[in-house]
């Protein structure tokens, strides 16, 4: 009698085919190097309501090998803390959503252990978490850039913009496909985390300041914060057409737009910097826009952007048209 050993979620999706392709319970124990009983005891234990399936299968073995230590949380809660991850939710947000919600609390440390333990046993869950790779400093060179003419300074913006209090406050930034080729404006709103993103086949002027007016068009904008990138070179054009203040930041200076850094960091993982951005569509980037504006952000108590800003935003425009109709 061969060892036992656990399947792994590979062997389970082999199991499958075998078995569909109507192999005996041997011919299939013989192909993956385990005994008949392992196989045996795979399609009689693991099945769902539809047969046996192999995703189903390796939640289930996987529940049942965690043991004593955590026979507090059920399969279904599991199931469910699976499906956030597969979202690309980080831990640290589903455990606390599900706190916000009054569901079934799993901490993120459990969540973190289900994951090491998933891939250990040939799972993939391990795929949807951030890289957290460090960002390469900036050598302190002079670039080619040039400089913009008449640019404001962040030393002269509204104390409130750092206070992060009000909305429309937004910073901007372009992230760079593979060899330079092509860009993905990106905008975030600095008191909700509100992305706005668009991508432009070249990082010119031009094309920067279309995007821009496009993607704030109908928002809340008092003001915009950028680098000192020539594609900001139309600032004025777009402080005019938004009726907004546009600032910039100290050259070499990124943590004065932290919020939008970190939030390139989280597109990256949608849009690697070794991609190329020629393969990307717009329903590409409208499909990761809404995924990070309905991720749940620790530092908006584990809710979304979206439930954050457009709260406040219907809000301020009630008050707004309440004013309105007090003053006729």
């Amino acid at each position: 009698m061969k060892k036992y050993k656990h399947l792994t979620l590979d062997e389970r999706y082999q199991i499958y085919a075998f078995e569909k392709s109507g192999w005996s319970n041997t011919a299939i124990a013989t192909e993956l190097g385990v005994d008949k009983a392992t196989v045996g005891r795979e399609l009689r234990r693991n099945q769902s309501g539809r047969g046996y399936r192999p995703k189903h299968a390796h939640r289930l073995a996987l529940s049942r090998r965690r043991g004593k230590a955590q026979k507090r949380i059920s399969v279904v809660v599991w199931t469910a803390v699976e499906a956030d991850l597969e979202l690309d939710f980080s831990p640290a947000q589903i455990s606390g959503r599900r706190a916000l919600k009054g569901r079934e609390t799993v901490s993120h440390e459990w969540i973190y252990q289900h994951i090491y333990r998933d891939k250990a046993a040939g799972g993939n869950l391990y795929t949807h978490l951030r890289s957290r790779k460090k960002r390469k400093k900036r050598n302190g060179t002079n670039s080619s850039r040039g400089v913009l003419v008449n640019q404001i300074s962040i030393e002269e913006r509204p104390s409130a913009v750092a206070q992060k209090t009000r909305l429309g406050d937004w910073e901007v930034d372009t992230v760079i496909g593979k060899s330079h080729q092509g860009a993905i404006v990106t905008i975030v709103e600095r008191r909700t985390k509100l992305l706005r993103m668009e991508k432009i086949e070249r990082k010119t002027g031009a094309l920067t300041k279309t995007a821009i007016c496009r993607l704030l068009n109908g928002l809340e904008v008092k003001t915009i914060t950028s680098d000192n990138g020539k594609e900001f070179a139309l600032h004025q054009e777009i402080a005019q057409v938004l009726a907004a203040d546009f600032y910039f930041c100290h050259p070499y200076s990124s943590w004065e737009r932290g919020i939008n850094e970190n939030t390139n960091g989280l597109i990256r993982q949608y849009f690697p910097k070794q991609m190329k951005f020629a393969t990307i569509t717009d329903r590409d980037i409208k499909l990761a826009e809404d995924k990070l504006n309905n991720r749940h952000r620790k530092t908006l108590g584990y809710q979304t952007p979206d439930e954050v800003y457009f709260k406040d935003w219907r809000c301020r425009n009630y008050e707004k048209l309440h004013l309105l109709l007090e003053s006729k």
